[in-house]
């Protein structure tokens, strides 16, 4: 049974959001099955997908536990297999399942993504009708704290200025060559990568069979695989940071406080 979205914004783009959700986590034991306000976590990100536009919303999970969750609440899900390096190695595999041609929109939403917008689900999505020139669509949002910009976890995106990506990268960039002012960062505004990807399916499929770039291998970021092979990848930027996802417990506590508030 596929979650189809009651009514969804109008939008030019008929696409699948497909979630990719692996079991084992080092940093929070069986995450995708984590509870959030009665429902597994994954549940609540197929719930908050099918809010979008698209056509349907499938879980791609490497455990038959995360299927049967997912079965339990109405919400599709396809096993695949457990020894993909990556998330987009597990999509290929289910649009290779599913049945998707290769001129199919593919969204895939984190599997840890609870509070996802699911007007930005549309954006990616709308990105690749419009850009026939790029084989992916993304998001990012402006950085507004210094801390952030200077934070290697946060994955910064650089765009030229058709909104395509140049480069994906840990660093704080751009960089001051000249001496920097206190507090202060770039101008414009330096941009946070968002971890939404929108593929053409056949793209997607041939995503596995690419070498891996060093540049990927060195800033840990598969999307750099893509530019490596001279690919584009077109860049939506939103008004504002989604909502939090979840990594850690803490991360999973502060969903859980956030959702009991609403």
């Amino acid at each position: 049974m596929s979650l189809v979205p009651a009514s969804a914004a109008a939008t030019a783009a008929a696409f699948t959001v497909l979630i990719p959700a692996r079991l084992a986590s080092t940093r929070l034991a069986d995450k995708p099955l984590a509870d959030i306000a009665g429902l597994p976590m994954v549940v609540r990100v197929a719930q908050r997908a099918a809010q979008s536009a698209a056509q349907r919303v499938v879980v791609a999970a490497d455990d038959e536990r995360i299927v049967q969750a997912c079965a339990a609440h109405g919400v599709e899900a396809v096993l695949t297999d457990k020894g993909h390096a990556n998330g987009s190695d597990r999509l290929a595999q289910a649009c290779t399942l599913l049945g998707l041609d290769g001129e199919d929109i593919v969204v895939n939403v984190q599997g840890d993504e609870p509070l996802i917008d699911p007007a930005l689900i549309d954006a990616c999505a709308e990105l690749l009708v419009q850009r026939e020139d790029c084989v992916m669509g993304t998001a990012a949002h402006a950085i507004e704290s210094e801390a952030d910009w200077r934070n290697p976890n946060v994955v910064k995106v650089v765009l030229d200025a058709a909104g395509r990506a140049l480069y994906f990268t840990r660093a704080n960039v751009p960089f001051w060559r000249d001496a920097v002012p206190p507090d202060a960062l770039p101008s414009p505004a330096p941009l946070r990568h968002i971890g939404l990807y929108a593929y053409r399916a056949g793209f997607l499929r041939r995503y596995p069979t690419l070498e891996p770039s060093p540049l990927e291998r060195i800033e840990s970021l598969e999307q750099l695989r893509v530019l490596w092979h001279g690919e584009r990848i077109a860049v939506h930027v939103a008004a504002q940071a989604p909502g939090p996802g979840v990594d850690t417990p803490a991360d999973l506590e502060r969903v859980r406080a956030l959702l009991a508030q609403t």
